[in-house]
């Protein structure tokens, strides 16, 4: 693919993945995606690279952050300091990021022009869900999409209650369904083709899990049910191992069902919604 480059670092991520992808984008000026790696070794290697593109007369424009969670931003501040270049990102992320100046918040509909002998020009995408400050950036030109954490080559996409929200992770996922993207580069995995058809297999995914939490909630009957006893039904399907970051996404799903009036909570048991409820 024409002007984008990606450098995967190990960075301390959830399993099964290991490794965050960062990308640079743009020929003469470059755009550096994903300033991953909290540690030293990796540190070394990341910036051997980048330091890289002055010989091929290239320059660093800045640093964009997909979003705050640490296998994202590790390296943030250490990078641009480095480098002597700025950090974009949301301005969702600044009050999340303290120890890292945000020289440009980045919001959906931005367009980034690097300069070369073929311009490319970078459209940014917010698309929360995952995180509420979480970006994409779509080269329109070549249909390339960097996802973050929207979707992964590797392991699944944790939405986590505290700070993630399903319904809207859902809707963003339609949303870049129909970009027309001819590849997906994700943070975590390889490249991704046939981007429309993994982002409804995303949802499709995530519908069937609602399913089971509806059923998981039908057999919890009148009284209901903590979220430790709907876990097991809900997430039968899948290793107890992972039944903690299971418990999240769980979470995710009744808060969710709560919201669209088909689940009720008292205290800390969750049941099926009924007309008393309303």
């Amino acid at each position: 693919m024409r002007d984008v480059e990606a450098f995967a670092a190990r960075t301390p991520t959830l399993p099964p993945a290991t490794h965050t992808n960062s990308y640079a984008l743009g020929g003469r000026e470059v755009l550096l995606v994903e300033p991953a790696t909290p540690y030293e070794d990796e540190r070394r290697e990341w910036l051997a690279w980048a330091r890289g593109f002055a010989a091929q007369g290239r320059t660093i424009a800045a640093i964009a952050v997909t979003h705050h969670h640490a296998d994202h931003v590790g390296g943030a501040r250490f990078f641009a300091a480095e480098l002597g270049v700025p950090v974009w990102a949301h301005a969702e992320a600044a009050p999340r990021l303290p120890g890292v100046p945000i020289a440009r918040r980045l919001a959906d509909g931005d367009v980034v022009r690097l300069g070369g002998p073929e311009p490319m020009e970078i459209r940014v995408l917010h698309t929360p869900g995952h995180a509420p400050d979480h970006l994409c950036f779509l080269d329109e030109a070549q249909g390339a999409l960097v996802c973050g954490d929207m979707v992964a080559g590797v392991g699944t996409i944790l939405i986590d209650p505290r700070e993630g929200d399903m319904a809207v992770y859902l809707a963003q996922l339609e949303r870049l369904a129909a970009l027309g993207a001819r590849v997906v580069l994700p943070a975590h995995g390889a490249p991704i083709e046939e981007p429309e058809a993994l982002f409804r297999r995303y949802v499709a995914h995530r519908m069937g899990r609602e399913q089971r939490v509806l059923e998981a909630l039908e057999g919890a009957g009148e009284g209901g049910a903590a979220l430790e006893g709907l876990l097991p039904v809900a997430y039968a399907d899948t290793a107890p191992a992972i039944w903690p970051l299971a418990r999240l996404s769980l979470e995710a799903h009744l808060v969710k069902l709560e919201r669209e009036g088909r689940a009720a909570r008292r205290e800390d048991r969750w049941r099926r919604a009924s007309g008393n409820d309303a």
